[in-house]
């Protein structure tokens, strides 16, 4: 799979910011990026979904949405005994590797449809319900520290998270209204690429600005950060290969196992567990999972698939 040109958006950036050239997105126009790209993901789901959906679909979906409960407990012990980190912290960070990245899965996507390659167009069912289990598991495995923390509190954290409202606000459009989407899908389908360019642009700027801060926590951060998105990686693939998908969409099970959040997954651990350090799961996803995935991981995944669909 070819380096695609929405990827050099994000070097673009990288030099940007080491080069210290003052480039900038502006908070507005940072949000209005993440609306329009969980919006317009959210209604490609829904408008694929609503003319397949089938008991085939909801048993992958409940298999799909299990994984999302596993991952975590796979990088809790290693951030522990390897990492060294407080009980709240490695929680904090495995809800982070057990969630999923936006932005990953779009270039993913993206890559897909430049190179005319077929996937399962529902998956952004998958995406939805990878949001949340991953926080349950942080905020259950960081419980001895969060004492006050109700789960009245952390449920509406989770389904009041603005990733969720929109992914799913999205999808649940798309299935009610069906056809007549065709009036906005030109805004929300032509322009998809060039939002997700400027969007790549900004997260190069932010994932070079975290190098300061794995120089202060070690390799540890670093090594984690490569090495968790490639064991996701290899058990979103056997999960994919299984379920039957086609390349494609085995190649899109590993990227969204693989992926880490930067988004939604903080937003919500600075309320669900407080006592952890939010620079730690911040930088190991933005700072390390997301370039790596980005620049490293795909290509990697894509073979992966490819092999999976050989064998």
């Amino acid at each position: 799979m070819q380096l695609d040109v929405i990827i050099l958006f994000f070097i673009l950036g990288v030099i940007a910011k080491i080069s210290r050239s003052g480039l900038n997105i502006p908070a507005g126009l940072h949000q209005g990026i993440s609306i329009f790209l969980m919006l317009a993901i959210g209604l490609k789901g829904g408008i694929a979904l609503a003319g397949h959906i089938s008991y085939d679909i909801l048993k992958q979906s409940f298999v799909i949405m299990m994984s999302g409960f596993l991952f975590p407990l796979i990088a809790y012990p290693l951030l522990t005994y390897f990492g060294g980190f407080s009980r709240d912290n490695s929680a904090s960070v495995a809800a982070h590797f057990g969630s999923v990245s936006i932005g990953t899965y779009a270039v993913a996507v993206a890559l897909l449809e430049s190179q005319n390659i077929a996937y399962e167009a529902y998956f952004p069912v998958f995406v939805v319900l990878l949001e949340f289990p991953a926080m349950i598991i942080g905020v259950i495995l960081a419980k001895s520290t969060n004492k006050k923390l109700s789960a009245k509190t952390w449920l509406k954290e989770i389904f009041a998270n603005q990733s969720l409202v929109l992914l799913f606000g999205g999808m649940a459009i798309g299935v009610i209204a069906g056809e007549q989407t065709a009036k906005i899908m030109p805004f929300f389908a032509d322009l998809f690429y060039g939002v997700l360019a400027i969007f790549l642009l900004e997260m190069g700027i932010l994932a070079a600005g975290k190098l300061a801060d794995l120089k202060k926590n070690g390799s540890f951060l670093v090594a984690f950060g490569i090495l968790m998105p490639l064991i996701n990686a290899a058990a979103g693939g056997l999960l994919g290969s299984a379920l039957g998908f086609s390349a494609g969409g085995i190649f899109l099970t590993i990227v969204l196992s693989a992926s880490a959040s930067y988004i939604a997954v903080p937003m919500a651990m600075r309320t669900m567990i407080p006592s952890a350090n939010p620079a730690l799961g911040l930088t190991a996803s933005l700072g390390v999972a997301f370039p790596f995935n980005i620049v490293v991981g795909l290509p990697i995944y894509w073979l992966f698939a490819q092999w999976l669909m050989a064998n």
